[in-house]
């Protein structure tokens, strides 16, 4: 073909088409990027992902440890109460500045985990503060509906792995006369961070492959008299190419849900050293593990994390009685550690997250997700990563 004919055919060849997300009064691009504490999804790259028309998300947890003068004020405070207070001041003040960034494009969500002891607190603050969206999963959240009956404008998106967790949530949920605005379908075998099994050991079951969750979810919907597009489903974990999102699409998913690629980019909120560990990590430097929450956990294997794991078993034998929080503000409704239960992990986990958020590799825990990266071992921007999910979108 003749180079003029070639350009002509690549200007006038049209565009791909990719479905749009709709959230509330909100149309939107169909990617979601995950919520990744402690801090690694704050505003900065919550704020990038939604002025791009996405679904940008901060974590709630521990977000003081963004701010020098929170900080300052409570990092070696033992008045519980206070250091409560000072995230829910962090958790405003980033949804507020991700949303100067976003500048009304996109929705900015906050992802709250259900295990944590202050999560009715968080969604209350991301109310009063203005965010478009709650995604709570670390648990069944049945009570958020009564806890953001206060805010009808907060999409409420829960975070499930099976059918059944799905149907039994759909349940509770109608007899409060109020439907998941979205759900994520999150992949245990997959995904990053806390996971959505029992024991480590349920994590590469069947029951929670996109290919049965997501038909057994519209099945769901139907046997309980919604229809088909009434929710919309959007799977999460091991998502990094076109092609697996356009696959997903036709099995019924409305959008998709990425963690880790997110938390490399340019725009993260982590430290370099914390991008480049997770960046160069191969398949074989990737655990799974109990955490302190007494649910699975996937992370890099570093050498705090390798040196706790040969220890393991030794420190869950000797958990027999409780013993104060060593930061005196009991993150976790239930902790290992402090509540001496020798079933879960033996560790703090807001100490080992904040030091994988400075890039100590000695210190840190690095929560990271088993799939490839979409770029590999590079860092690039929010841009570049959305253009390579949905070509031609942006």
């Amino acid at each position: 073909m003749p180079a003029a004919c070639s350009a002509l055919a690549v200007e006038t060849s049209p565009k791909p088409t990719w479905p749009r997300l709709q959230l509330r009064n909100k149309s939107l691009l169909p990617i979601v990027q995950g919520g990744m504490g402690v801090g690694v999804s704050a505003h900065r790259l919550a704020g990038t992902v939604a002025s791009y028309g996405a679904v940008g998300t901060i974590a709630s947890v521990d977000l003081r440890r963004l701010h020098p003068d929170l900080m300052e004020a409570t990092g070696r405070s033992r008045d519980k109460a206070a250091i409560q207070h000072a995230n829910l001041q962090a958790l405003d003040r980033e949804i507020r500045a991700a949303q100067a960034i976003a500048q009304e494009r996109g929705a900015i969500a906050v992802n709250v985990m259900r295990a944590v002891e202050q999560y009715a607190d968080y969604v209350r603050q991301a109310g009063e503060s203005g965010a478009d969206a709650i995604v709570m999963g670390a648990g069944l959240p049945l009570d958020l509906p009564d806890l953001a009956a206060d805010f009808p404008h907060l999409a409420l998106i829960p975070i499930l792995s099976d059918v059944r967790g799905v149907t039994l949530l759909l349940k509770k949920w109608m007899r409060k006369n109020r439907l998941p605005d979205a759900i994520v379908i999150e992949h245990p075998r997959y995904a990053g961070g806390h996971l959505g099994a029992a024991r480590v050991e349920d994590l590469l079951d069947a029951r929670f492959d996109f290919e049965t969750v997501i038909p057994g979810c519209l099945e769901a919907f139907a046997q309980l008299g919604l229809a088909k597009d009434a929710i919309p489903l959007i799977p999460a974990g091991g998502i990094h190419t076109s092609a697996r999102i356009r696959q997903l699409f036709d099995l019924g998913a409305s959008a998709v849900q990425l963690g880790t690629p997110f938390a490399v980019t340019q725009e993260g909120d982590a430290h370099p050293v914390f991008k480049q560990v997770l960046a160069q990590a191969r398949p074989e430097d990737i655990v799974e593990f109990t955490s302190t929450a007494g649910l699975p956990a996937r992370a890099v294997r570093t050498p705090w994390l390798d040196n706790y794991l040969k220890r393991e078993h030794k420190l869950q034998a000797a958990a027999t009685e409780p013993r104060r929080c060593t930061l005196a503000w009991d993150c976790l409704i239930q902790c290992g550690l402090r509540d001496g239960n020798g079933k879960h992990g033996q560790f703090c986990i807001d100490a080992q997250l904040a030091a994988a958020l400075r890039g100590d590799v000695n210190k840190g825990l690095f929560f990271r997700g088993k799939e490839a990266l979409p770029f590999g071992h590079e860092i690039r921007s929010v841009g570049e990563l959305i253009s390579h999910l949905l070509p031609g979108a942006v």
